[in-house]
């Protein structure tokens, strides 16, 4: 192990992301109901802290699947956020092959993608197609690059029957197939997944968890999976990770010590 010179963190080049004491706190203003208590905040407005995330420290390796558990509010999704570069963290540090997250360098970017099953990347009123032809853009994939990327994703999803239609008209399982996809073209090194499999009917899921277990096997891809279903836990994560209150409870195999709400 040694030090990175930028932030002091253990950065064993083996390991592909490094979390060391992560925390953020959130100022949440707060005031009692009712005419006066509205105006008086506009004079002396009261805050209180929320300690989302607390002193959070894991190492996952390269290729690794990891399950990231915790009853709702535990911090989980906070914890991806920071990871993936969306939040800045209010303590503590991270490296994700090598990368400040949420400095959000380029070239971090390109090898990372968070796919949020709550969230809609995709533009709503165009077919998922034109999305993806966006994002070679963005990310600056040659045509032929996309092309094979595409093909495979297709046959792993199934992608032909449904991205000529408006995203609008898919159905919920057919948008998480075409949010992975969307978040994949540029074949990322480490996927962050939130809830990827919520509201899915059962076949859906089993489709999902399919492609996530052949992306990892074909292109050694690291994953960071949060999910209630623990069937999709059951099926992919060799090793957990639970959080509770924004802490770190326990890292290891899939006896869980805790009851997840």
């Amino acid at each position: 192990m040694h030090s990175n010179g930028q932030s002091g963190l253990p950065m064993p080049a083996a390991d592909a992301i490094v979390v060391d004491g992560l925390s953020k706190t959130y100022q949440v203003p707060e005031r009692e109901g009712g005419f006066g208590a509205a105006v008086r905040s506009f004079v002396r407005r009261k805050h209180r802290d929320v300690l989302a995330v607390q002193q959070v420290s894991f190492q996952i390796r390269p290729g690794e699947i990891v399950g990231f558990l915790g009853p709702n509010g535990a911090g989980k999704t906070t914890t991806l956020k920071m990871l993936s570069g969306l939040l800045h963290p209010t303590g503590g540090g991270a490296r994700v092959l090598g990368f400040t997250p949420w400095e959000r360098k380029n070239d971090y970017l390109r090898t990372m993608t968070l796919v949020m099953g709550q969230r809609n990347r995709l533009s709503w009123d165009i077919p998922a197609a034109d999305s993806f032809l966006l994002n070679q853009a963005v990310y600056r994939i040659s045509d032929d690059q996309y092309k094979r990327t595409l093909d495979e994703l297709d046959e792993l999803l199934d992608l032909a029957p449904i991205i000529r239609k408006p995203v609008r008209n898919l159905s919920l399982g057919e948008r998480m197939k075409c949010e992975l996809a969307a978040g994949l073209l540029h074949r990322p090194k480490v996927l962050f997944l939130d809830e990827p499999t919520i509201g899915l009917d059962v076949v859906s899921q089993q489709r999902v968890r399919e492609f996530l277990r052949a992306i990892n096997r074909e292109q050694g891809t690291t994953i960071l999976l949060t999910s209630h279903y623990m069937d999709d836990i059951e099926e992919l994560c060799p090793r957990v990770l639970v959080i509770d209150h924004g802490r770190l409870h326990f890292d290891g195999g899939q006896a869980l010590p805790v009851q997840l709400a």
